[in-house]
């Protein structure tokens, strides 16, 4: 079995999951990288041939706790440990009046943001507790949406707060199994899902304006540096975000 750093990243087939994955990889991790599709997952592990052999292709849907668990067995089995989840799957939903959000689509939100990232840090931290030696990471991908909504944005902007609830509730419950948890919140990353900010997104006060967005590679950097801390350290939240963005003062 291998004795490297072993990450999981979920979402990893584009955006900040995609990015991260490839920088835990040059950094010498071991990284499981899982979506629900095969092909973008396998599209990540190409980017740069010299990683592929430390890029694992587990293709999963987090919204189903008997794949999860099917995941986590296939990792046991394959490594015999995880050092890192990072939490990062989710999506958002189109924005509407709340009275016109369908409950499908709220659902939907619901079962990839909150129930998957749960299904995946309880299984997690099961193998965690029971490895030698005991421990590891967990990085739970919020959004300054933990904070502050954006305007027609309940169902993302709910389960976003959710994760606040979810990531402080395992820094508590676990820590004493050498178990460090960090909600990352991050605002307005370059990449497919904020190419409409590029172009104007709707504000509070009604107006649409253009955002500015950084560097995705930044974030990936923030999880490479917080993975790389003693599981004695712990960032418990981090908001890194493109410094001109209408976070601060919002609305």
């Amino acid at each position: 079995m291998s004795q490297q750093k072993v990450a999981l990243v979920t979402g990893a087939g584009s955006g900040i999951g995609r990015a991260s994955a490839l920088a835990l990889a040059k950094a010498g991790w071991e990284v499981v990288l899982v979506g629900r599709q095969q092909e973008t997952l396998e599209k990540t592990r190409e980017i740069h041939p010299e990683l592929r052999e430390q890029l694992h292709v587990m293709p999963t849907d987090v919204t189903d706790p008997n794949a999860v668990k099917a995941l986590f067995e296939q990792i046991q089995q394959q490594f015999g440990r995880l050092d890192l989840l990072f939490n990062n799957a989710g999506r958002g939903a189109p924005a509407v009046p709340i009275e016109d959000l369908p409950v499908e689509t709220w659902q939907d939100v619901v079962n990839v943001n909150l129930n998957g990232m749960f299904y995946c840090a309880q299984a997690a931290i099961r193998l965690m507790k029971a490895q030698t030696p005991q421990g590891g990471r967990i990085i739970n991908n919020g959004s300054i949406s933990a904070h502050a909504p954006r305007p027609y944005s309940i169902a993302y902007t709910s389960t976003k707060h959710a994760v606040a609830g979810l990531t402080k509730s395992i820094s508590l419950d676990t820590r004493a199994y050498g178990i460090a948890c960090t909600q990352l919140d991050i605002g307005n990353a370059a990449t497919e899902m904020t190419d409409r900010m590029a172009k104007g997104i709707l504000q509070a006060d009604g107006s649409t304006k253009v955002e500015p967005r950084m560097d995705v590679e930044h974030v990936a950097q923030a999880i490479v540096q917080i993975a790389q801390w003693p599981l004695e350290t712990n960032v418990q939240s981090m908001v890194i975000m493109a410094t001109n963005m209408p976070f601060v003062g919002r609305g």
